[in-house]
């Protein structure tokens, strides 16, 4: 049997191995006892194959004889473990933990010589059988070097633990992405900084169903990167707002936490108009994207008609673009220039109404005091406290009434006494 994976002395492996370069080495007469794939492994390793080619044998062979290591479910090996031993469960739970440590310790060490998604189902198989820390963590650090290449599918692990009441292990995910996160520059590239910062927020709105998903692993998660690491902050709006969704009674200040997540300059007009009528974000949070949204538009209709003035950042260079335009790309522009302008009188209409609603509020609060006689003045109550009565007032009706059910009352002033005594 050690002859059929021999490596023989002319051998050579050019360009990048594919799957059937793995298959031809096993058969249905494979190897069956570990012994002699470990001795097999370090022969192979020994007349200075590639890394990447033994972690494919590896990949394959494991996926041979463990069905829950193979990519493909319907994949399953001449003899798994699950057959070997059907008399017992805790015998073949026993079998898998010595194949998985087995496993990491015969890994080639080089990066990137095992996939990334590979690690992963590894992973998974090592907390459900319980094998040692040690050999976790050092999955857990191969993982971390390459966390860009993993897939939302392989990353959403299962929680095996019984202190943990969440169904997918998200401690785990904050680990694996606050050590990538720890790794050089130099190690790490841009590119891979934006796709694990994707990964992240794709994560976090699936796991943000959870209701059993704390806020403090929420935000440990949703901030483990740097803030350049999002160029837009869409997705991490949208885990936010089913976070909000599956977990209605986070208080008031629990949510303006959540809310110092999102940069509101990153987020796309349609986010922008979702979080503007989006009645569980806190008041704060939705002024903030307003302003963030109108200076968007004032900067572009400025920037805008700076190419039908006089005068430009660059003469030389803008009038002749404006000259070699078409008629009907100058139609298409002053299109969009109308439609931007329209947006902005909205944006503008909607900081009235909410001007108005404040003002409202105040001569409320004030009723038919003389503030003049009193000593005291409008002036100095602060837009906080106003703030915080529109919010108070948004979650006592919040879930009891729509816009359309809300109507105002007219306020009756109190019986005063005429005289006071």
């Amino acid at each position: 049997m050690l002859n059929k994976l021999a490596l023989p002395e002319s051998s050579t492996f050019p360009g990048k191995p594919m799957p059937p370069t793995a298959e031809c080495w096993f058969d249905d007469a494979c190897i069956l006892d570990m012994d002699y794939f470990v001795k097999t492994i370090s022969g192979i390793k020994a007349k200075g194959v590639r890394p990447d080619l033994v972690g494919s044998i590896i990949a394959h062979y494991a996926s041979k004889w463990l069905p829950d290591l193979s990519s493909n479910d319907t994949e399953k090996g001449p003899m798994s473990l699950q057959e070997s031993s059907p008399e017992s469960v805790t015998v073949s739970w026993m079998k898998k933990r010595f194949f998985v440590e087995t496993l990491v310790g015969i890994l080639p060490p080089e990066r990137d010589s095992i996939p990334c998604n590979f690690l992963l189902r590894l992973l998974r198989t090592a907390n459900m059988v319980g094998v040692e820390p040690s050999y976790r963590a050092e999955m857990e650090k191969r993982i971390s070097w390459q966390l860009d290449q993993a897939s939302l599918k392989e990353l959403m692990i299962p929680s095996f633990s019984h202190t943990c009441g969440t169904l997918l292990d998200v401690e785990l995910v904050i680990r694996l992405v606050k050590r990538f996160a720890s790794l050089d520059e130099g190690t790490r590239s841009g590119i891979a900084v934006v796709k694990v910062a994707k990964l992240v927020d794709s994560y976090l709105a699936e796991a943000a169903l959870d209701t059993n998903l704390s806020l403090e692993d929420f935000i440990a998660l949703g901030a483990a990167l740097p803030s350049h690491a999002r160029a837009m902050d869409d997705g991490l709006y949208r885990a936010i707002d089913t976070y909000l969704k599956a977990h209605s009674g986070v208080s008031k200040q629990d949510r303006k936490v959540l809310c110092r997540l999102i940069d509101s300059r990153k987020l796309s007009p349609e986010a922008s108009l979702h979080a503007a009528q989006n009645e569980r974000l806190p008041v704060r949070a939705v002024i903030q994207v307003l302003f963030c949204e109108q200076s968007k538009l004032n900067r572009h209709v400025d920037w805008s008609g700076s190419f039908n003035g006089t005068r430009s950042p660059n003469p030389a260079g803008l009038e002749a673009s404006v000259r070699c335009m078409s008629k009907r790309e100058m139609n298409a522009q002053q299109m969009e220039i109308k439609k931007l302008k329209e947006e902005l009188l909205r944006v503008q209409s909607q900081c009235v109404a909410m001007q108005m609603q404040m003002e409202k509020l105040v001569d409320k609060k004030k009723g038919f005091f003389r503030w003049k006689k009193l000593g005291i003045m409008p002036s100095l109550k602060s837009s906080v406290s106003v703030f915080e009565k529109i919010e108070e007032e948004r979650e006592a009706n919040f879930g009891r009434q729509t816009p359309i059910d809300i109507k105002q009352k007219p306020v009756r002033p109190p019986k005063w006494r005429k005289s006071m005594s």
